[in-house]
Parts: structure tokens; sequence; C-alpha cells
């Protein structure tokens, strides 16, 4: 592998040691985000709190320009602008003044292990120990009920109230992922949410995703985040959402079938609760298996007494005509 520290470079004169900060905020573009989720949050981040660019990596080495390509403007008989794709490392504040770092541009397209030992690295020397990453994932589910989460960490303890929806599985991998997954073999602390957007809301912008994106990252983080932007615009998509719901009969039928499907899943968990009030109180296989042998052997204890008892009864009466 080539030297990672030869993918960045930094973009200030300040110190390492005045550049210090305990979280950094993962938002790169290109794996599913539906909803534009984690696009919303962190334009969001950028434009209400004061920022400053500390390093940019070489995109030149990461990304196929032809896969896809930057937009450039034609005007005439001349080439005008080119959108100059930038893979970005951030320095904000939040509304106390507290520090913390954001990393925003394309995903890469190349050299994963290399970038993503890169940004280790910038970790380590900035002194960061808490990497949070957020994206939308499109889900059967209503925007008239509360957003889902699936959360996932280098370990349980950060995610303590984490009810596990999913058993293990295999599914295409993205930089953010890998990203996570070498954190946790450093020993290192990151967690990643996945916020549940309704599948018919995925291709457009819905903020009220990035606001629950927002929301979890707070809770996460301990920083004190401006969400009155967030929140405005996702009251007015949702506005918007019930009209043009209500304008048609056979989006309103999706819906609706989508709020009972939704509505019969919360039961069935509450049912479940009956027995077992957290997830952790459930028997294991074993403890089920153990209970299965005992009930089977007392109904082939009963049966055994019930044959005997109709064995005798039949030598009593004799046979019949």
């Amino acid at each position: 592998m080539q030297d990672p520290s030869e993918l960045f470079s930094f973009e200030t004169d300040t110190s390492l040691a005045q550049m210090q900060a305990s979280v950094l905020v993962v938002a790169l573009e290109g794996f599913i985000d539906a909803g534009q989720t984690q696009k919303l949050l962190a334009d969001h981040l950028l434009e209400t709190h004061p920022s400053t660019v500390v390093a940019s990596f070489d995109v030149d080495q990461l990304l196929d320009y032809r896969g896809r390509r930057p937009a450039m403007t034609f005007d005439r008989d001349r080439w005008t602008s080119y959108d100059d794709p930038s893979l970005l490392l951030h320095r904000l504040t939040d509304q106390q003044g507290d520090a913390f770092f954001l990393l925003t541009g394309p995903e890469p397209d190349y050299q994963w292990s290399r970038m993503a030992e890169a940004t280790v690295r910038l970790i380590k020397a900035l002194g960061v120990r808490l990497t949070v990453s957020v994206h939308g994932i499109p889900m059967a589910v209503p925007h008239t009920r509360p957003i889902g989460v699936t959360a996932h960490a280098t370990d349980a303890r950060l995610i303590p109230e984490n009810e596990v929806a999913f058993g293990e599985m295999q599914v295409p991998g993205s930089f953010t992922g890998l990203l996570e997954y070498r954190l946790g073999e450093a020993g290192r602390d990151a967690i990643g949410f996945s916020i549940h957007v309704p599948h018919y809301l995925g291709q457009g912008e819905y903020p009220e995703a990035a606001v629950a994106a927002l929301d979890r990252v707070t809770t996460a983080t301990g920083l004190d985040l401006d969400r009155t932007a967030l929140a405005a615009a996702a009251g007015l998509n949702r506005l918007e959402i019930d009209r043009q719901v209500a304008d048609s009969d056979e989006v309103a039928a999706v819906v609706h079938a989508l709020e009972e499907q939704y509505d019969s899943f919360l039961e069935g968990r509450k049912r479940r609760s009956l027995l077992a009030t957290e997830l952790k109180d459930l028997p294991t296989a074993d403890e089920i298996g153990a209970e299965f042998e005992a009930f089977l052997k007392d109904v082939t204890d009963e049966k055994d007494v019930t044959d005997e008892g109709d064995a005798g009864s039949a030598a009593d009466s004799g046979p019949t005509s």
C-alpha cells in the first residue's frame, strides 16, 4: 500500500494541538441515501455552524470521473464552469462553542483501504474519540408514523438501548461501512445510524429523515446542534406530502396499507413483550430445547399411563360381539 498520509493535505497553518476535537461526523455521497438524508444533514450543519476546511483529499486518485462525470457548463461558444469534486474535512463549532469535524464529499471509487487508513490516521492525529455516520435507507413504512432507525456500532455499549431488527446478512459494501469496521479493528469508537425513509419518498428530499439523523447525532455525541431551519423545512415538506396524498386515492390507499402493516408489526411486538419485556429476557435456544424435551417427556408419561388404563379396561370388559 502506498503511504496513506499522501492522500490528504492540511489546508490550514493552525497546529494540530489547536485543531483537536472529539467527534467526527461522516457524510459521504454515493452510497444508498434515501431521502437525501445525509446530504441534507451535511448541508444544514455547514450552513448553520461556523466552519473551516482543515484538510482535503486527492480526489484524482480516488474518483472514477467517467463513472460519475462532474457537471460542466457550456455557454454559446465556450466552457464557463466546472463542478470540481472535492472531499473535505471541515472543523465546525456547535452552539456552545464545542468543536467537531465533518467529512463530506463523494464516496471514493478507488483505494478504499488506503483511504480508510488515511482517515484513521487523521482521527488519531486530531484527537477524535467518536466517529458517527448517517444515511437513509428505503423501507416499506408510512410517513405518518414515527421514523425508525437501525443503529450499529463498534461496541454494543455505544448503543445500549438498541433493539436488533436484523440477523446476519451480506450487503453491498460501502466506504463508510469499511471505515467503521477498520475503526473497530483499531479499538476505536464508531456509531452508524440508518434512517428508515418511506420508500415512496426515497427519491426526493425528505427533511424529516434528516431531522431524525440530526437528533441521533446530538444524542450520541452531546453536541448542541441547531435544528431550527431543518425542522421548519421538514414541517413544510410534511404539509406538501399530506396534500399530495389527499389528492390521490391511489397513493392514499398505499399509505393506508402501510399504516396497517406498521401497526400490526407494533402490535406483534407488544404481544411479545408480554412474555419478555426486553429482548435479553427472551429464552435462549438451549432453554427452549430443554423446555420442549421436558414437555415431550410429560406427554409420553401421560400417554403411557393412559395406554395402561385403556389396556386394563379392555381386559376387564372382554371381547365384544
